[in-house]
């Protein structure tokens, strides 16, 4: 039997309510008790019961009337009726109006604590029956939601790439033809025309680095996902990434560094994957650095990890800015008033990519003074 059940007995006879008292208390059941249909009436409609014992004929009322507000206030709530006189008529009206079991008078105390048993067991099972119900209407509820969720990711990365392939290639005309005149190659340059050409190129070459962004971003959702992690070799890869900043790091007056071990070391990735993680720290270590400062790349090895780190002596990240640097499109307010561009793509992707690989990504940041990016990957031996 349930403890702690919350019982009401409605019944005229103070000797059946006594009784009834006296048998369910000592089970640990609170026990309400109710003489008239009103007083029956007003604490089922004030209190809410796992079950009640209600007698057919009331002072001021039918007892099987009461059934229909039980079940109003809670259809669990499990009706026994208390009678005289039991019939085959009886017992049929009362089951249809919602009564669950009857008792006749006069009745023992085992019976008594057997019909009850029996009734809050019937509530244990509907009350269970109706959480997993809704635990299968919640189920499916998840799975149209998720299915929603997938469709709409599916249209956003459809929509990035296809927008982004469509402004790649106007874009990168628009860079041959000009880079075409500022090599004089269809017809000689004044030095004020070269000079605008310049910056025409240089916008060309920001915007052409969102595109890009724009593109990593949708295939970091889809393409890698898939692949499976494998051992890269690092140091060949950060030698890659070095020598294709040369010329940006010498056009920004900025001095690049790689400080590893000669042993080659290998960590748990993608080549694509890590390759993207590299070149966007440190493309952004040189972007956000100023004139005659350094970038250093550097590797330390621990005996299950591989600590990759890339410092800058930039502009640094505002504290109140550093939770939400891993945000999508999000940038830090002192890069907006330094005045240089960006999409707030690149952090994003590599958190992306370093929790694909089962890493981390940490940052320490001096405002004015500098970044430091640390990704820490398990060590492939």
């Amino acid at each position: 039997m349930d403890k702690n059940s919350r019982i009401l007995i409605i019944d005229d006879e103070v000797g059946i309510r006594q009784g009834c008292c006296r048998v369910l208390q000592p089970q640990g059941h609170m026990v309400d008790t109710a003489e008239t249909f009103q007083e029956g009436l007003r604490k089922i409609e004030e209190t809410a019961y796992d079950l009640v014992l209600l007698d057919v004929m009331l002072p001021d009322g039918k007892g099987i009337d009461l059934l229909e507000p039980i079940r109003k206030k809670d259809p669990e709530t499990v009706a026994i009726i208390i009678t005289g006189y039991a019939t085959v008529e009886l017992a049929v009206d009362t089951i249809k109006k919602g009564a669950y079991n009857f008792i006749s008078k006069p009745f023992t105390a085992d019976l008594l604590l057997i019909t009850v048993n029996q009734g809050l067991e019937k509530r244990r099972l509907s009350l269970e029956a109706r959480r997993l119900q809704a635990i299968e209407s919640e189920k499916i509820e998840l799975s149209r939601a998720c299915k929603q969720a997938e469709r709409l990711n599916e249209f956003k990365t459809s929509f990035l790439q296809t927008t982004a392939h469509e402004l790649r290639s106007p874009v990168s005309g628009a860079q041959s033809l000009v880079r075409t005149m500022l090599k004089g190659l269809a017809g000689e340059l004044q030095p004020q025309q070269s000079e605008l050409l310049s910056r025409v190129e240089i916008r060309l070459d920001n915007l052409l680095d969102m595109i890009n962004d724009i593109l990593i971003l949708a295939s970091s959702k889809n393409i890698d996902v898939d692949k499976p992690l494998e051992a890269v070799p690092l140091q060949p890869l950060l030698r890659q990434v070095i020598d294709s900043f040369e010329e940006e790091s010498r056009g920004q007056q900025v001095s690049l560094k790689l400080n590893a071990p000669a042993r080659i070391l290998s960590v748990v990735a993608t080549e694509n994957g890590l390759n993207t993680v590299i070149r966007n720290l440190v493309g952004n270590a040189i972007k956000y650095s100023k004139p005659g400062g350094t970038v250093e790349l550097a590797v330390h090895r621990e005996p299950d990890y591989v600590k990759l780190s890339v410092t800058d002596a930039g502009i640094g990240i505002p504290p109140e800015d550093l939770p939400h640097i891993w945000e999508e499109f999000f940038r830090a307010k002192n890069a907006h008033l330094e005045g240089i561009t960006g999409t707030g793509l690149g952090l994003s992707i590599v958190k992306q990519y370093v929790d694909r690989f089962g890493g981390r990504v940490d940052v320490n940041s001096r405002l004015g003074h500098g970044t430091t990016f640390t990704v820490t990957l398990l060590n492939k031996r």
